[in-house]
């Protein structure tokens, strides 16, 4: 059933526990003294751990063992006993994390009791632990792009690894989502996923949420480092890390072990560390600002996240996505997308990435109307003008400076090229869209000095400066 470690330094009592506990279906392990049960608990935590308080020949007392494990393994349920027990003994130890003190001799069926509770106990903690970590909803990836696909091609190739990534890409594109799905496909997938905010945290008060702390009067705060013991850790935005804290950090990386903020002891974890980024990390190097060791640890395994831009066609994917989302979390109507909705959304300038399409489908559902298609007119107009008859198209300042024959070819030119974009590349289907024979399409794109080519995985269009100077 579950292991557990029985410590005492006398051989019959530990014998006679053993043997009790084996009748019973539990597998055991015996150690006599000091340096035998640090030896069991380092080669393998148990599921629960007997201590004697007093070991004679010993290094360590069962005290200080118990502060060790409760530093190094907090998970594992300890029951003290001792033969010399009184109540300063007890206090001290369920201070110091204890689940139960029994005085020997102690009755056997109230050993059981103690035990089988004792694992209860950490088993429903453990359980709600997974649940709350739950809640944080695990963001779900949604595309189907080329750039989709090959982000998510890039981020399986890591989850059964160890190794640390640094995913970089624009503000709002999905980084912190990359990241979770490493998580949930790995092999720590049951183990915490930790964020550090690097840009929401004091500077001042950073070495504290990373590595806790000790105090006489509020005893051990374990930081977040310590909460991730087992599983990820997360470092969003690195490059607003304090440069007093990046050197600590990258002594943790190197030790897998820090000292608490106030406090003596090593602390062990055992950590997957994932970074993200929407600075170039080089230049901040170069300015002094970011340790280039600490770059160099961190990445190990760089992958891209492209930008919303650059997978327009997955933008009515992730709209309708979040409509359900927002549908479920919040009770919002559950609508559908209008055609010339879609073909707006595909060409809207999006500096806030697919953060910034979330929070417009959240702000439309809300503001909207509660039933029937989203339409076009319900979208934001960024491009705000003075009011015009319903067919008039306002132009803009460069486009009303040129020549007609100029002016034309300039809207040609960004209209097919967003047209393009839109449609990931696919020539075919812009050919459909806009009206115009396949054949007929090449010829013009030729005309306006437009090409195609890959970005991130995608087949995307620009301007071959070359080719539009001949034009």
């Amino acid at each position: 059933m579950s292991d557990i470690l029985i410590v005492d330094d006398e051989r019959d009592i530990r014998g006679l526990i053993g043997d009790i506990l084996e009748d019973e279906g539990f597998s055991t392990r015996l150690a006599g003294n000091s340096s035998e049960a640090m030896a069991e608990i380092n080669a393998e935590a148990p599921a629960l751990l007997i201590l004697d308080i007093w070991l004679k020949d010993s290094k360590m007392d069962g005290i200080d063992i118990l502060k060790a494990v409760k530093r190094d393994n907090p998970d594992v349920p300890v029951v003290i006993i001792s033969g010399h027990g009184n109540i300063e003994i007890a206090v001290a130890a369920i201070k110091q994390g204890a689940y139960d003190f029994i005085e020997k001799p102690f009755n056997i069926d109230q050993l059981l009791v103690v035990i089988r509770r004792a694992m209860e106990t950490s088993r429903l903690r453990r359980e709600n632990q997974k649940l709350k970590r739950r809640e944080a909803d695990v963001a779900e990836m949604v595309g189907d792009s080329p750039a989709f696909r090959a982000l998510v091609g890039q981020l399986d190739k890591v989850t059964k690894s160890n190794g640390r990534v640094m995913l970089t890409g624009p503000a709002g594109s999905g980084k912190e989502v990359a990241a979770r799905y490493i998580h949930a496909h790995s092999n720590r997938a049951g183990a915490p996923f930790v964020t550090v905010n690097c840009a929401g945290v004091a500077p001042e008060t950073m070495e504290e949420v990373l590595f806790g702390r000790e105090t006489p009067d509020r005893g051990v705060e374990p930081g977040l480092l310590e909460q991730a013991h087992g599983g990820v850790i997360y470092f969003d935005e690195v490059a607003d890390m304090p440069t007093g804290t990046q050197s600590k950090i990258l002594r943790v990386l190197v030790d897998q072990q820090f000292t608490r903020v106030g406090g003596a002891d090593k602390v062990r974890v055992d950590l997957r560390v994932i970074s993200s980024t929407n600075r170039d990390l080089q230049a901040e190097i170069d300015a002094g600002r970011f340790r280039q060791e600490l770059f160099h640890r961190l990445n190990v395994v760089p992958i891209a996240v492209p930008s919303l831009a650059d997978r327009r066609e997955d933008i009515p994917t992730l709209a309708r996505h979040f409509i359900e989302v927002c549908n479920k979390t919040q009770g919002l109507p559950l609508r559908e997308l209008g055609e010339d909705a879609v073909a707006l959304m595909q060409t809207m300038i999006w500096p806030g990435n697919v953060r910034q399409l979330k929070n417009l489908i959240e702000r439309v559902l809300i503001l909207g109307d509660s039933g029937g298609e989203i339409e076009a007119r319900e979208l934001p107009q960024d491009n705000t003008a003075p009011e015009t008859g319903e067919d008039r198209v306002v132009l803009s300042g460069t486009l009303a400076t040129l020549p007609l024959r100029e002016a034309r070819e300039a809207f040609e030119r960004e209209y097919l090229l967003t047209q393009i974009n839109r449609f990931g590349g696919n020539i075919s289907r812009t050919a459909s869209f806009v009206g115009m024979e396949r054949s007929a399409l090449h010829r013009k794109l030729k005309s306006l000095g437009v090409v195609t080519g890959q970005k991130s995985g995608a087949r995307v269009a620009r301007v071959d400066d070359e080719m539009h100077e001949t034009s």
